[in-house]
C-alpha cells in the first residue's frame, strides 16, 4: 500500500471517529428540576439546576416562573451560598383551599442573584412546596437565566409529545398518581408498587422454603428405607452364612 493511499485512509478514518464522536455528545446541558417527578396532592423538595453554557462569562442571575394555573399554596426556598432570594407572589384570580383555609395569593416567581456560576460549573436551587395539583400530569416552569455580558437565555418553550426536543425547553415536573397511606398522606404509586413488589418476593421465598423442605423430608425418608432395606438383606446375608 502507497503512502497517499495509507493517508487517504487515515484521514477517513479520522473524520469517520470525529463524526461518531460528536454523534456520542449530548446535547447542550439546559436548566431542568431534580428529581422530575412527584406525586399529585402531595409535597415535594426539587431542585432547580441551572448550568453555565458559556465559556467567557459567568450566570448572574436566575428567574423561575411558576405556573398560574396551578398554583402552589406553600413555597419555601433553601438558602444556597453567596445568593440571594427573592419570592414574588400574586394574588389568584380563584382561591385555593388549603388545611380548611382560603388562600387567596400564591408564589408566582422566585429570583436568585447576587451570585455567580462560573463556566463549566452548575449550580442547585432547592425549593420545597406543595400541596402540588391532582388536576394535571405535570407542572412547567419557566425560567430565564442572565449572564455577566446581559445575555438573557430564555428556558420557556414547552415540550410537545411526539415532538423533538425544543432548543429552549422550560423545567417539567411530571406529576404521577399517589396513593394514600394509613396517616392519610399522599405517597407515589411507585412507592405502593415497590411494597407489592417486596410482599410478592417474600411470598415467593417462603413458597421456595416450603418446596427446599418438602424435598429435603421426601430425600431424608428415601434415605431411611434404603437404609433399612441394606440392614435387612445384611441381616439375612449373616444369617446364611
Amino acid at each position: 500500500m502507497n503512502s497517499s493511499r495509507t493517508r487517504r485512509l487515515t484521514t477517513v478514518g479520522a473524520l469517520t471517529g470525529s463524526a461518531l464522536l460528536l454523534a456520542a455528545v449530548p446535547a447542550f446541558a439546559h436548566v431542568s428540576v431534580t428529581p422530575n417527578s412527584a406525586a399529585k396532592g402531595g409535597y415535594s423538595t426539587v431542585a432547580f439546576k441551572v448550568p453555565n453554557e458559556r465559556d467567557n462569562a459567568s450566570t448572574i442571575k436566575v428567574e423561575v416562573n411558576l405556573p398560574a394555573d396551578h398554583p402552589i399554596a406553600s413555597v419555601s426556598t433553601q438558602a444556597v451560598p453567596g445568593w440571594k432570594v427573592e419570592v414574588v407572589k400574586s394574588k389568584l384570580a380563584k382561591p385555593i383551599t388549603m388545611h380548611g383555609k382560603q388562600v387567596t395569593e400564591a408564589v408566582t416567581k422566585i429570583t436568585w442573584s447576587g451570585g455567580t456560576i462560573e463556566p463549566g460549573q452548575f449550580q442547585q436551587f432547592p425549593v420545597s412546596f406543595g400541596p402540588l395539583p391532582d388536576d394535571t400530569d405535570q407542572l412547567v416552569f419557566k425560567a430565564l437565566q442572565t449572564y455577566s455580558t446581559n445575555e438573557v437565555v430564555r428556558w420557556i418553550e414547552e415540550e410537545k409529545p411526539g415532538a423533538a426536543e425544543p432548543a429552549n425547553p422550560a423545567p417539567a415536573l411530571k406529576l404521577t398518581a399517589a396513593t394514600t397511606d394509613a396517616h392519610g398522606s399522599a405517597a407515589p404509586a411507585a412507592d405502593a408498587k415497590a411494597k407489592q413488589t417486596a410482599t410478592t418476593n417474600a411470598a415467593a421465598d417462603s413458597d421456595s422454603s416450603d418446596t427446599t423442605a418438602r424435598i429435603l423430608g421426601v430425600a431424608g425418608i428415601v434415605v431411611g428405607v434404603i437404609g433399612v432395606a441394606f440392614g435387612v438383606l445384611a441381616g439375612r446375608r449373616r444369617t446364611s452364612v
